[in-house]
């Protein structure tokens, strides 16, 4: 990874990741008022999107597994709760949607992977407790 980069991951529970940032210009520049992202203004507005099913944010449902920002550009690694679910291009395009007027990113691609695959335990304790999972 090299030093322009941010890289938080959270492929553990919720609740119970281990975020591991890797200082960058970027947060300088945030810290200076330059208006790069970092990884939690990103993360904070993945949870405008919502699984339709669930009616619960992808974040707190435990699909975000990765952020990374290097140079202004926003890769997000994700997955869905199934293998086979359909949602997966209108989840895209909510992100899509999100991010891309976010002062700070100059582009964004999102890369679904199925590995490791998504459990009800990577939910956050909210998420259980809205679904009834205990």
């Amino acid at each position: 990874m090299n030093e322009a980069s941010e890289r938080i991951e959270t492929v553990e529970p919720a609740g119970e990741s281990q975020v591991s940032a890797t200082p960058s210009d970027g947060d300088a520049a945030a810290a200076n008022g330059e208006g790069a992202v970092t990884g939690d203004e990103v993360r904070e507005a993945l949870k405008a999107v919502l699984d339709p099913e669930l009616g619960i944010n992808i974040v707190d449902l435990g699909l975000v597994y990765d952020v990374d920002i290097a140079d202004g550009h926003v890769h997000v690694t994700y997955t869905l709760t199934t293998m086979g679910c359909p949602i997966g291009p209108l989840i895209e395009a909510q992100m899509h949607q999100l991010l891309d007027p976010l002062p700070g990113i100059d582009s964004f691609d999102a890369e679904l992977v199925l590995r490791p695959p998504w459990s009800p335990e990577m939910m956050s304790e909210e998420a259980k407790e809205a679904l009834g999972y205990f």
